[in-house]
């Protein structure tokens, strides 16, 4: 099993928002709706050139910007985050089934720490962050990376996204994908299976994913 975190496991893009458009005022702007959505599951490195971008300063330094908006977010991150519907209940579910899971997200590791307080760090095998990867989402190297850190081939694993950027990067990667949107709307793609919620999804469920592939034996 492969989760995104932001927007998937937990509703942390609010997170994002109030940091993000802080960041944006700091800067003598205003962050528009259309860069916010841009930015939605991508890494920290393409935010921080969308919001350059859309403030109009292409030669702001990114790396300032970045320690502010990683501390900001840090202290947003410790008042604790909020579960998405069903996604705590589907995550224990995987556990105590003993499927192999790991967290796959655009998030740098540092902040990835403080989400696991909330997230529990026993809850994942493997945890591949976005500052440890070469190529990040859309990219299929972060999918790709975490199956092969499983020792579970990409094809026998389903993906859970919520963006159309952690979307394409599972698609892409070979595995089966499950896309619940929240922030934004996600078109019906072949080969990804789209759910309003992850309410009422468990092991069961995935496995069945896999058998309709055709990745798994009828009597799994």
């Amino acid at each position: 099993m492969l989760f995104d975190m932001d927007g998937t496991l937990v509703d942390s893009e609010k997170v994002w928002d109030i940091a993000l458009h802080e960041l944006a005022g700091r800067a003598g702007g205003t962050l528009s709706p259309a860069a916010r959505q841009a930015m939605i599951g991508g890494s920290m490195s393409v935010s921080m050139q969308i919001l350059r971008d859309d403030l109009g300063q292409p030669e702001r330094p990114e790396a300032p910007d970045v320690e502010w908006l990683t501390n900001r977010v840090l202290e947003l991150f410790s008042e604790g985050l909020v579960w998405r519907p069903g996604a705590l209940d589907l995550l224990h579910g995987v556990r105590f089934a003993g499927l192999p899971t790991a967290l796959v997200t655009s998030t740098g590791r540092e902040l990835v720490e403080a989400a696991l307080d909330t997230l529990g760090r026993d809850n994942f095998d493997v945890v591949v962050c976005g500052d440890e990867v070469v190529m990040p989402k859309p990219d299929p190297e972060p999918y790709r990376t975490a199956a092969t850190l499983l020792g579970v081939p990409i094809s026998e694993c389903v993906a859970i996204e919520d963006s159309p950027t952690g979307v394409a990067s599972a698609l892409a990667s070979g595995a089966t994908v499950l896309a619940v949107p929240a922030e934004l709307e996600l078109p019906p793609t072949d080969g990804v299976h789209l759910r309003t919620s992850l309410v009422g999804v468990d092991p069961d469920y995935l496995a069945a994913l896999l058998v309709n592939r055709g990745l798994l034996p009828t009597d799994h």
